[in-house]
């Protein structure tokens, strides 16, 4: 009897790991698993994850209104738990705090629990739509759907929008007015697009030295993002299949050697369509 009491516990703790493991297997395949019911939650975080960049992009107008601190920490909250579950998930925790994606993420948890005091990074948020778009998870439904072809050109689409609100949200920030509102913001986008297009209408210009290099920078990654688009558009779609033996990855869909080592490639069909 004395044993069985002091096996209690014993009992309870080893539940509670298997509890604790169970759980853990079970965020993992919700998150990275090819189950309906995981794509299904995929696809729901992902949604989830494109309304917060919309919040994002349109914080520098909602700060003026009551509701903006709600649904900042409403944010906040939303994507602490994420993070909490994929950490939770993760197999090396700590390993997993350290990739340079999870570290953006707790800067822009940052920006969002210290909304005022933090105020000057709020432009970093909408980096999360290109993290987004480096891990993959934006392109999961194109490729489970039959259009790979698209993925290219839309990681590009990705990139130029995200530089363009990036910049724009820094030029609103730094360089004027900042609680100017709509007008004020709709000025700094409008800046940025002439800028990157290398229009210069030259009506709405940055003051001083940083606000010339400011420009510079602006032109120079903006005309290298609009060829990666067009190269993107307009070349011929490449199949991604890792040669076995020089590694090469882009080839093309009716390849049956690869180009850089001559070997022989055995590419599947449902890869290519």
């Amino acid at each position: 009897m004395a044993r069985s009491v002091r096996s209690l516990p014993g009992m309870r703790r080893r539940r509670l790991r298997t509890r604790f493991t169970r759980t853990r297997i079970h965020l993992r395949r919700l998150y990275h698993g090819r189950r309906p019911n995981a794509l299904r939650f995929q696809m729901a975080v992902l949604v989830v994850d494109l309304v917060i960049i919309a919040f994002f992009i349109a914080s520098p107008v909602l700060r003026e209104t009551e509701a903006f601190f709600v649904v900042d920490y409403s944010v906040a909250a939303i994507l602490g738990l994420d993070i909490a579950a994929r950490c939770f998930a993760a197999r090396e925790p700590l390993r997993w705090l350290r990739q340079p994606f999870v570290l953006l993420d707790l800067v822009i948890l940052a920006t969002l629990l210290f909304p005022n005091e933090l105020v000057n990074f709020g432009f970093l948020r909408i980096v999360r739509l290109w993290s987004i778009s480096q891990s993959g998870v934006l392109w999961r439904p194109l490729r489970r759907w039959g259009y790979p072809e698209w993925e290219t050109p839309g990681r590009a689409i990705v990139n130029l929008l995200t530089f363009l609100f990036l910049a724009t949200g820094f030029i609103y920030t730094t360089f004027f007015r900042y609680g100017s509102g709509l007008e004020g913001y709709i000025d700094a986008f409008y800046f940025t697009v002439s800028s990157v297009t290398t229009t210069g209408y030259g009506d709405i210009t940055l003051p001083g030295t940083w606000g010339k290099l400011t420009s510079i920078v602006i032109m120079i990654i903006g005309i290298s993002l609009f060829v990666r688009l067009a190269q993107a558009v307009f070349r011929p779609y490449k199949v991604m299949f890792p040669c076995p033996d020089c590694g090469l990855q882009r080839h093309d869909v009716d390849a049956v050697h690869c180009k850089a080592c001559g070997h022989m490639l055995k590419i599947r069909d449902d890869g290519v369509h």
